[in-house]
């Protein structure tokens, strides 16, 4: 008997589940292959070669072995971070693609640190966990896993602290040049800005840079900002978000409410409320934003909802919010309005007024 329509697309959805589930079951295995890219440098050593690299020409550069590392490439090939392209001897090399070069540690753009970040051990310890976390009354995956918060473990641990810097500072270079060229008029009118959570001062010194008029303050933990950058019109200022903010026309806050529950996040956006100027002052937030519309196609949709797996993990109550959610912590935090600019990065643009 002739099979039905239904029976047709079941089969397929069959067929198709027998090969989606082998992505899961190793799925590890893309960001371990990725991590060891990163940690033999290989986009270092094509990039250096300045065409492209044969393989026994890589190997020698590397030291590796060229059996084992031709595995790698083959890997690495197929998940498109490099190309593979003949030689005029007729041998095959490989090529630098702009997948590649986020993996270099100092490339332009490069993702080198939040790779090795996610990737580390401290990190990849508490996804074990992320189940008794979901149960009710559930305890902290991250400190289920080590004994304490992520902060508490970054203020004790220099090295993990340094990576964590790292890994924003990425971020920053990506998400900072989408707000300066997309929508610079976000700070008109700012002299004075203090970027709550500001990690090294990437943002600052980048924004400083853009904007020379801007005066830039750049808070955060005193173990965090005892080892930044000195920079030309950035203070490094220590203390604690949750006592007080440094005052200013406006106030910058990246990638940091996320970390947090609601009544947190009520509490650190009233102290930036309180320490900016009443007139022209504003809170830049550079945060995601959930879209609940399932007929929303966005290119980042799925690293959001990532992230929002990772808040779960390594934090107590943090999460990435939809537009909803923004809108309770806004208002609970005493703000009459505010703008929300989409930009080419997984955050968006919100702008506060008091």
């Amino acid at each position: 008997m002739e099979e039905t329509k239904v029976q047709v697309i079941m089969k397929k959805e069959e067929d198709d589940a027998e090969v989606e589930i082998w992505k899961y079951v190793f799925g590890f295995t893309n960001m371990a292959v990725v991590k060891c890219a990163v940690e033999l440098g290989i986009a270092e050593a094509v990039e250096e070669k300045g065409s492209p690299i044969t393989l026994n020409e890589l190997a020698s550069a590397l030291k590796c072995d060229p059996s084992l590392l031709q595995r790698i490439m083959r890997f690495l090939i197929h998940l498109k971070f490099f190309k593979e392209v003949p030689t005029s001897q007729g041998s095959m090399a490989f090529q630098q693609t702009p997948l590649s070069r986020r993996l270099m540690r100092h490339g332009e753009n490069n993702m080198a640190a939040f790779i090795l970040l996610e990737s580390s051990p401290v990190m990849l310890a508490p996804w074990h966990s992320l189940g008794a976390r979901v149960l009710a009354n559930g305890t902290s995956a991250f400190d289920k896993a080590h004994g304490k918060d992520a902060w508490s473990y970054a203020a004790a641990d220099a090295a993990h602290s340094r990576l964590i810097n790292d890994a924003m500072a990425c971020d920053t270079r990506l998400a900072l040049p989408a707000i300066i060229e997309g929508c610079p008029e976000v700070f008109d009118g700012i002299e004075t800005l203090v970027d709550i959570g500001g990690n090294d001062g990437t943002t600052l010194r980048t924004l400083t840079k853009a904007f020379p008029r801007i005066r830039g303050i750049n808070f955060d933990l005193p173990h965090v900002v005892c080892v930044a950058e000195k920079c030309h019109g950035v203070e490094h200022v220590g203390g604690d978000m949750f006592d007080g903010v440094p005052k200013a026309d406006a106030a910058i806050i990246k990638w940091v409410l996320h970390d947090w529950g609601d009544d947190e996040c009520i509490k650190i956006l009233k102290n930036c409320k309180e320490a900016i100027t009443k007139d022209k002052g504003k809170v830049i937030i550079v945060e995601a934003i959930i879209e609940e519309d399932d007929e929303v196609d966005n290119k980042f949709t799925s690293v959001r909802l990532m992230l929002d797996m990772v808040m779960m993990a390594h934090t107590n109550k943090g999460k990435e919010r939809s537009l909803k959610e923004w809108d309770y912590v806004l208002r609970q935090a005493g703000f009459s309005r505010y703008n929300i600019t989409s930009i080419h990065a997984v955050q968006s643009l919100i702008e506060a007024f008091p």
